[in-house]
């Protein structure tokens, strides 16, 4: 296939597109694999990204367009790129457009006469995108817009769409929202849990509502099977088939999650995660979200000293997918600490895997008037507590391979009065992957609040119950962010 292909591209006329990993190759070689040779169709070679910022690089940048790229925001997903900065003489001739980030310029698009390669993904860029990708196949070039201004440029914020998705009562595949993980409608007045089963709260079909946050301008979705760590996730044909008829109508990334990790079949087969995760990527998605499997693995990974074995969900999907393909779900709660003594010993235990980042809690008080906490990991959806702080299960996750955190908190699930900012800024200052701020949104300030009170500043919000009963807009939230200065992505354009 290396001979033919290379064959194949030694006349320029003939028409071909590199996305991604698809330009990296045609470069001389590259530091993923420096034993391997690329193509060489291209002068120059790529470099892992060596910045003072998240790395992968993902989300929506800016792209001063040149020939058939049309100028805009584009999706990006990736942690090595070709530098501009010392590029052949050869290779800036026919570089058509440049992206930066970190301070770095690289190489977003190149073309030799039909032959072309963009670093981003078009068939996730939306408009912007499929218009690029129709230009290529027409072979015709764009009318180019102006350059867009210093506060519309840069990596956008980006605002993520959470669909929670579960079989209701009557064995239906239905959206819904709980409040601190409770989904289950509350009791009508003078009746008790144990007089009535409460039905699960149901919000939508998960087709409709992410064809309609598409629509409206969400920059990701993620879909979130909150039952599925009971079941045989491989097995999961309804959730399989959101996603295939999703990815119908949807042209922006999609993470999916729930039950992701190795276990024994219902037929007493043994199913491997990554086996679970290539379903998943053939329906559709982009991204895999593990949640309690990470538990477990952190915890293997501390009781081993840090040694990796290379058999968990994590590094199973990471190695042969990408660590921008795997997202950590992280279910903490704020466990209160009663007294300076009782800090002390969770702070300077020798157990690493024991060990507690506990800060002052700037608002909230514990049962006794606490101010002190932790943030407890739980498992099976928020169902069971464990002893791992949040902060030791995102750095073991990274060190595992992960690419990126979804970090969520039971304490503020559903009740609108903003993110936990405490909890994220911890997060941020102790993992160097993007890291995504989810549970609390009530308002578009909540948004603004947690991209610019966050230390240092958090990769992306999420939220759900509030664009589910359409409290608030997804453009209201992208106007409110524009009005801070902050890159968004406009999704008219």
């Amino acid at each position: 296939v290396w001979d033919a292909l290379k064959k194949y591209l030694g006349n320029s006329q003939r028409p071909f597109l590199g996305i991604c990993i698809g330009m990296q190759v045609l470069f001389e070689g590259s530091d993923e694999s420096p034993e391997m040779e690329g193509l060489g169709i291209f002068q120059g070679r790529v470099k892992r990204f060596e910045i003072d910022q998240a790395v992968p690089h993902i989300g929506w940048n800016f792209v001063q367009g040149q020939g058939i790229i049309p100028t805009g925001r584009y999706y990006y997903v990736h942690s090595f790129c070709v530098p501009t900065h010392n590029l052949s003489t050869s290779s800036k001739n026919i570089m058509l457009c440049t992206t930066e980030y970190g301070g770095l310029s690289f190489i977003a698009g190149i073309q030799n006469d039909r032959q072309c390669a963009v670093q981003f993904h078009p068939e996730k860029s939306a408009k912007m995108g499929l218009n690029m990708l129709q230009h290529f196949f027409s072979n015709t070039l764009p009318i180019q817009t102006k350059t867009l201004t210093t506060t519309q440029g840069g990596l956008a914020r980006r605002i993520v769409a959470a669909l929670d998705v579960r079989e209701n009562d009557s064995g239906d595949l239905v959206v819904t929202k709980g409040d601190s993980y409770d989904v289950r409608e509350k009791e009508e007045q003078g009746e008790t849990r144990s007089q009535t089963r409460r039905k699960v709260r149901n919000l939508g079909k998960p087709v409709d509502l992410a064809a309609r946050y598409y629509q409206e301008g969400c920059d990701e979705l993620a879909f979130l099977n909150i039952c599925a760590f009971k079941g045989d996730a491989l097995d999961d044909l309804p959730l399989l088939e959101v996603l295939r008829q999703a990815s119908e109508q949807i042209f922006v990334p999609m993470t999916v999650g729930g039950g992701i990790r190795s276990y024994k079949a219902k037929d007493d087969t043994w199913v491997e995660a990554l086996q679970v995760a290539a379903a998943y990527f053939r329906a559709g998605a982009d991204k895999i979200s593990i949640g309690s499997d990470a538990v477990y693995a952190a915890q293997k990974y501390y009781a081993a000293n840090k040694q990796t074995f290379g058999d968990s969900s994590i590094e199973q999907i990471s190695t042969n997918y990408g660590a921008q393909a795997v997202v950590i779900s992280v279910d903490p709660k704020r466990a209160w600490v009663a007294s300076k003594k009782e800090k002390d010993a969770m702070e300077k235990t020798d157990n690493e895997a024991s060990r507690k980042f506990i800060i002052t809690h700037p608002t909230a008080r514990g049962p006794n008037g606490e101010t002190m906490c932790w943030y407890r990991c739980t498992v099976s959806g928020g169902r069971k507590d464990t002893d791992l702080d949040a902060i030791q299960l995102c750095k073991a996750s990274q060190a595992l391979g992960a690419g990126e955190i979804m970090l969520n908190c039971i304490d503020t699930d559903g009740k609108q009065s903003g993110f936990e900012l405490p909890l994220i800024s911890l997060v941020k200052q102790h993992v160097s992957i993007p890291v995504i701020a989810s549970s609390g949104a009530g308002s578009p300030d909540h948004f603004v609040d947690v991209f610019t009170k966050t230390n240092p500043p958090v990769d992306a919000a999420l939220a759900a119950g509030i664009f589910h009963r359409k409290q608030v807009a997804i453009s209201q939230v992208k106007a409110a962010l524009a009005s801070a200065h902050l890159p968004v992505r406009d999704h008219h354009a």
